[in-house]
């Protein structure tokens, strides 16, 4: 492996590895990005989509609601009680941010050429990633 791919797929690991976990949590990923194509959702439609259970669904909504990324609200619809989820303004603006450095990297990591224009991609094994050299 070259010095030039080591450093371009180093810098691609350093980018990943930089993603706000808050958003970048799976879970809390599908529910920002449900929330984002919608004006709000209930907590039973979010529920459906995700396939959480009850528990790790509040889990997940409070800690959006803690970093100040949605807004929880509940009424009733007759007697039966509803909860509403949406993005506050920072949520649309960290959720919008997320997917444009996600597309970032992406294309970055399409554009990035092989060592050798005509060879095939390969791997890298433990030894020539810590740079040693074969016998």
């Amino acid at each position: 492996m070259s010095e030039e791919l080591g450093e371009v797929m180093g810098e691609e690991t350093r980018e990943i590895m930089a993603l706000d976990r808050m958003i970048h949590e799976p879970s809390r990923l599908a529910i920002l990005t449900i929330l984002r194509r919608t004006a709000g959702a209930d907590y039973l439609f979010i529920r459906r989509l995700t396939g959480l259970s009850k528990g790790n669904l509040s889990n997940h909504l409070a800690k959006l609601e803690e970093a100040g990324l949605v807004s929880i609200g509940k009424h009733f619809e007759g007697k039966k009680p509803v909860t509403t989820v949406k993005l506050t303004h920072k949520g649309q603006e960290t959720i919008e941010a997320y997917w444009k450095e996600m597309e970032r990297i992406a294309s970055e990591s399409r554009r990035r050429p092989s060592e050798k224009k005509d060879a095939p991609a390969g791997s890298f094994g433990a030894g020539e990633a810590y740079g040693a050299t074969g016998a």
